[in-house]
């Protein structure tokens, strides 16, 4: 799925491309490396945004265990996201 773009009112069409959204709410993002970064959590951080997601799956299939692979991520509001940290 394309992921759209605003910038100051200018709506970019091909912005960001999501692998997979489930009915408007889920995004996956899927990967096939030897670590998870913090920059691929914050592409997931981003895409939920700009869509206005709740949740979003990051699967990184370079795993022994799957469920090692799999990371939960939260659209948290900025405002909550400060008050945690």
């Amino acid at each position: 799925m394309v992921v759209p773009l605003n910038y100051k009112g200018i709506r970019v069409e091909i912005g960001c491309r999501a692998d997979v959204v489930i009915e408007e709410k889920l995004l996956v993002e899927l990967k096939a490396i030897d670590q998870l970064l913090p920059v691929h959590t914050a592409q997931v951080i981003t895409y939920l945004r700009l869509e206005k997601f709740p949740l979003g799956l990051l699967i990184n299939f370079n795993e022994v265990l799957i469920k090692h692979g799999i990371h939960r991520v939260l659209n948290v509001p900025r405002s909550l996201e400060e008050t945690l940290t």
